[in-house]
């Protein structure tokens, strides 16, 4: 598999970062699609055909970027202050390669600490300063081995994994991929889940990784992987040898107001009726949210909104804010 990268303006570049340098790499060979598709003849599989269909149509070519300058870690810093190890050593990795013709190259991350921090709202805004792609699974929630590798197109109900559906169906060959609650996987009897990780976090095995429904080598080399959990003792050795482990700490009184902000602007900035809002939360209102995680935060604002909408306000007000749900919610541990 082969890259070029070229400076070029990527209109796809998000999150006020600097404007990309966009180029393309081939994730996976059309010619061999083609040949698979031929194989499959007539009365193949009709869900792997129209996979292979798909795959022609889109062509085996995403983009990959990277910003054209380093991207804005310290005002990301000053929205999660409880992220800044992370933010500086992302910054020392892509010091390396922004004056060069090299692509965005970063070891995958373990966000270890409590549930309701801010870990996977941190990876959204990474992919956002990057200017590239998103993509998410819930190991929690699953039971299926297969859900990031693919299971084989034999099996009934049979279809491509997370990783292939993040390139394939995607634009990008560098996408920001977050792998949540890794420590919370459990295993179906048949396959482990965590088992296509051990090539997948090695650049060298990734390049050629193999979804067991495709079965056509996808070059994952540049996924930037970024998983969260609660419990490192619950996760394989091999795994954690892979991974840059950072332990992010709650934030203080202080940080948590700045994470109401921040939260705030970014649900304010993403609708359309957010523009008759004011531009920052008011400080009584933030006060009152620095008790509340953060993930109980953006539950608590949507609230809010709503509320001062069906009060004909535009300015959030603490009453706003539903304080006894967010109580219940810790009590009984969300």
């Amino acid at each position: 598999m082969t890259s070029s990268i070229v400076p070029a303006a990527d209109p796809r570049a998000t999150g006020g970062s600097p404007i990309s340098i966009a180029g393309f790499r081939r994730i996976y060979s059309t010619s061999r699609v083609e040949s698979a598709l031929e194989e499959l003849g007539p009365n193949g599989n009709e869900s792997l055909k129209g996979v292979y269909e798909k795959m022609l149509r889109a062509g085996g070519e995403r983009f990959s970027v990277k910003p054209g300058a380093m991207p804005d870690f310290d005002g990301l810093a000053a929205e999660l202050p409880n992220f800044t190890e992370v933010l500086d050593d992302l910054r020392k990795q892509l010091a390396l390669c922004l004056e060069t013709d090299d692509p965005v190259e970063l070891a995958p991350l373990l966000l270890l600490g409590e549930p309701g921090i801010g870990k996977t709202h941190f990876a959204r805004r990474v992919s956002q300063l990057l200017g590239t792609g998103y993509g998410f699974v819930s190991m929690s929630s699953l039971t299926a081995g297969w859900i990031l590798s693919g299971a084989s197109s034999q099996w009934r109900n049979a279809r491509a994994g997370k990783v292939f559906d993040t390139l394939v169906n995607g634009d990008y060959a560098n996408p920001v991929l977050v792998v949540d609650e890794i420590d919370k996987t459990a295993a179906d009897g048949q396959y482990d889940p965590l088992g296509a990780l051990y090539s997948l976090l090695e650049p060298g095995t990734a390049a050629e990784f193999v979804d067991e429904f495709a079965e056509i080598p996808l070059d994952c080399s540049e996924i930037v992987w970024v998983a969260t959990a609660n419990d490192a003792s619950r996760i394989p050795e091999p795994i954690l040898n892979r991974m840059n482990v950072y332990e992010i700490d709650p934030p203080d009184r202080d940080g948590a107001r700045r994470i109401a902000q921040s939260l705030y602007r970014e649900i304010r900035d993403s609708h359309s009726w957010g523009a008759l809002f004011p531009e920052s939360l008011d400080d009584a209102v933030a006060d009152r949210l620095a008790g509340v995680a953060p993930r109980e935060m953006r539950r608590q604002l949507i609230g809010a909104f709503g509320n001062a909408k069906l009060a004909r306000r535009e300015r959030l007000l603490p009453e706003d804010l539903n304080a006894e749900r967010s109580m219940k919610r810790q009590r009984i541990g969300f």
